[in-house]
């Protein structure tokens, strides 16, 4: 019975913390560049069910570690593009992040809705600077303003077409070493960039990668299941106390 009350217990908080993440990513459906987390869980056979080098079984431990919650694991799939027609709202085709500098750190991101600031740097709508594959500010002039899918701005006045900087688009090698700041942006905690290989669109968003009818369904299963694992663990409290009653009498 103990093995079925622990099974319930971290079903619970397994189904509990799993409905946290799918709420955040509901909400945040409509949020551009925004990457879903989804969660993953400790498989029941990890540790194998053979007895140990004191002879012990290991069935009951590998019962007790149903329904742990192993974490949650950034997706980096594809949002859907929107065109807007603005030529600095910017979207990435494939992998990788624009690089912003913030008042804390750089940080990245995979909303491209920026503008050109009174000076003309290229720019978050918080006034942060989008930077280039040298991770540096970029000054574009006055003009017609082109780019290109490796991110090459060019700027086209009276007197010619000129190229005025590069916009990065960085990855790394390990998406684990990257925490959510806030809804849509993320720090790479010392991990070192390189340069993706994901295009550039110019005039065009990304919209976030979760689905709003898939990400309510996905709420409601969480949800049901977490009343099961409730349902489960008030029969085996009932069951206890039921024990409790009939057996301390004859103590």
């Amino acid at each position: 019975m103990d093995s079925g009350l622990y099974a319930a217990y971290t079903g619970l908080m397994a189904r509990t913390q799993a409905l946290d993440t799918a709420a955040n990513n509901v909400a945040n459906a409509g949020t551009n560049g925004f990457r879903a987390q989804r969660d993953y869980f400790r498989s029941a056979l990890v540790d194998g069910l053979s007895p140990n080098s004191l002879g012990e079984s290991q069935v009951g431990n590998t019962v007790n570690d149903f329904g742990i919650l192993g974490g949650n694991h950034l997706d980096l799939g594809q949002g859907q593009l929107q065109t807007t027609g603005n030529p600095l709202d910017l979207a990435i085709q494939g992998s990788g992040f624009f690089a912003i500098k913030t008042a804390q750190s750089i940080q990245y991101t995979r909303d491209g809705a920026f503008t050109r600031s009174s000076t003309g740097v290229l720019q978050t709508n918080l006034g942060e600077p989008v930077l280039d594959k040298s991770q540096q500010p970029i000054t574009i002039p006055t003009g017609s303003i082109h780019i290109a899918p490796d991110g090459t701005v060019s700027v086209s006045t009276a007197d010619g077409s000129a190229a005025v900087g590069q916009i990065g688009v960085f990855t790394f090698s390990d998406s684990s070493t990257l925490s959510a700041e806030g809804t849509n942006r993320f720090s790479a905690n010392g991990a070192k960039p390189a340069i993706a290989d994901g295009a550039i669109q110019q005039g065009a968003l990304e919209g976030a990668n979760e689905d709003a009818i898939h990400g309510t369904m996905q709420l409601i299963l969480v949800q049901r299941q977490a009343e099961m694992m409730q349902k489960a663990l008030s029969v085996f409290n009932n069951d206890f106390d039921k024990t409790a009653a009939e057996e301390l009498p004859r103590v």
